[in-house]
């Protein structure tokens, strides 16, 4: 059984012995729960009263802060299977046969809203995966969309106060929103995905593509540079549906927790949602010469280029017992990789690299990797490393081993000094702020998009953009537009009508 079994076990039997007497938070029973200590029948409540000084302070502090971006999300239990051979790619011990299981846990979330936003609104999904493989812990951190709005992370911070509230009305400001997106033209590919009918799904456990970024080693170990280019995609087998703007609406008013439930209620009725994983893979000599910047995140591969290989299967099947202790306080990373798995080039995962442990650091502690959800409980022998001490050490400190190194003792964990433990790649030219230039190319993927939509989902992408773009200045608008047109002639001149009619009707 594994160690968070245990964990676990050892909790719901304690909470089964005890369940039946209230006590303190040190466990000495409370005699009474309604009635404070007070000096006398109508004198003042005394600080001596632990059981209530113990309740306030512990409700005082019951809300940790929320993440900046992905606010809001539901989780589930589960497992990946390997279902076809690809060892040959890579040496991941996760990956190395078919038939193994490695168990997970998922969080489906909103990006750009509060804790408290509706599950119909219209944003991109995050979809963020904890494998807990016996080399440690592997994250995968993607979106619903295999694309995403800006390529440097410099632009982070900026996009994501655009998406949030007006820091004087704190309102949702349409100017801020569409300002940045029509002064940053690479977005024009993620903003047609977000005002398709794909930016508002029906649930969040039914996506239609998840993609990430990493890089695949061969199977030799002492080969540095062997290795491969991949895009991981997740694709839904239940079936895909979205909302038009009008139903999200309507269902953000009936019921705004919809996808929160159906994730829930569907696991618990036994209708596992599950998933088919498939990589794309590049070979790096193809990454040279490739029309597009394969680092370049607004960018996809096209299937005709590189195919979908199928890998295995991704499959949820238990919900959590507790939202806060498992859903709330997962962390995902895309710098927690394991051996076989490497990080790319792109500037977008390498800021990610840092920003995503940073903010668990501020959100949960430095010792947020200790907490059951995220720990990782299949290591053989378990963590052991020279960090100690801080808030909410609670697996022992590491005992009496030496906290640093090199040392003398042998009782202290050491390095394997294996060769070719990280992946090697050339690195040349000088060091600054390397902007890219604009180029039709931002537009080419976008236009391509609008041309294989069916009429319909074309005049709901209008009405849908139309409908948010008529709230921005016109100064911006026409900025925009503009932008709209480079993708396609059409795709432009109707959102340019769309607004004019707009302003005609107020």
């Amino acid at each position: 059984m594994s160690l968070l079994s245990n964990r676990n076990k050892e909790h719901q039997t304690v909470a089964k012995m005890t369940s039946h007497v209230l006590t303190t938070s040190n466990g000495n029973p409370v005699d009474n729960n309604q009635t404070s200590v007070t000096a006398g029948v109508n004198g003042p409540v005394l600080i001596s009263d632990f059981h209530l000084i113990d309740k306030l302070a512990h409700f005082d502090r019951e809300r940790i802060p929320e993440r900046v971006v992905h606010a809001k999300g539901a989780g589930a239990h589960g497992y990946f299977e390997v279902t076809n051979d690809i060892s040959k790619y890579t040496r991941a011990d996760f990956l190395s046969e078919v038939g193994k299981r490695t168990p997970v846990f998922a969080r489906f979330s909103t990006v750009g809203g509060e804790k408290g936003s509706a599950d119909t609104a219209r944003d991109p999904r995050g979809f963020a995966i904890k494998f807990y493989t016996e080399e440690g812990n592997w994250d995968m951190v993607g979106n619903n969309t295999p694309i995403f709005f800006i390529r440097d992370p410099l632009k982070f911070p900026d996009f994501i106060h655009t998406q949030k509230r007006n820091p004087q009305t704190n309102l949702k400001d349409a100017d801020a929103f569409w300002d940045f997106l029509s002064l940053v033209p690479e977005s024009i590919h993620q903003v047609t995905i977000l005002f398709s009918d794909r930016g508002t799904p029906y649930v969040s456990s039914i996506l239609i593509e998840i993609a990430s970024w990493f890089a695949l080693w061969r199977r030799p170990l002492m080969n540095l540079c062997n290795f491969k280019y991949v895009k991981w995609h997740f694709r839904t087998d239940q079936g895909i549906r979205n909302l038009t703007d009008a139903e999200a609406v309507k269902l953000n008013g009936e019921n705004p927790d919809h996808a929160t439930e159906d994730l829930f209620n569907a696991i618990e009725r036994g209708d596992f949602p599950s998933w088919s994983v498939f990589v794309q893979i590049m070979e790096p000599k193809d990454a040279e010469t490739y029309r597009w910047n394969i680092f370049d995140v607004t960018k996809v591969w096209p299937h005709r280029d590189y195919p979908l290989i199928p890998v295995g299967k991704l499959v949820l099947d238990r919900n959590p017992q507790n939202y806060f202790a498992e859903t709330e306080q997962a962390a995902f990373a895309p710098s927690h990789i394991v051996p076989g798995i490497d990080v790319s080039e792109d500037r977008m995962l390498q800021g990610r690299l840092f920003s995503y442990p940073d903010t668990h650091r501020h959100r949960l502690g430095p010792n947020y990797l200790q907490i059951p959800i995220n720990s990782p409980y299949r290591v053989k022998g378990g963590v052991a490393n020279h960090q100690r001490d801080g808030p909410m050490t609670v697996n022992g400190n590491q005992g009496s081993a030496p906290n640093y190194e090199p040392n003398s003792f042998q009782t202290g964990p050491r390095e394997q000094n294996i060769k070719g433990a990280s992946l090697a790649v050339a690195v040349s030219g000088f060091t600054g702020r390397f902007t890219y230039e604009l180029t039709d190319d931002d537009f080419v993927q976008a236009g391509n998009l609008y041309r294989v939509m069916s009429p319909g989902e074309r005049d709901n992408l209008i009405n849908n953009i139309v409908g948010h773009l008529k709230n921005a200045n016109s100064t911006i608008q026409k900025r925009q537009v503009a932008n709209f047109k480079r993708a396609n002639a059409e795709y432009g001149k109707r959102v340019e009508e769309g607004l004019a009619a707009a302003a005609a009707a107020k």
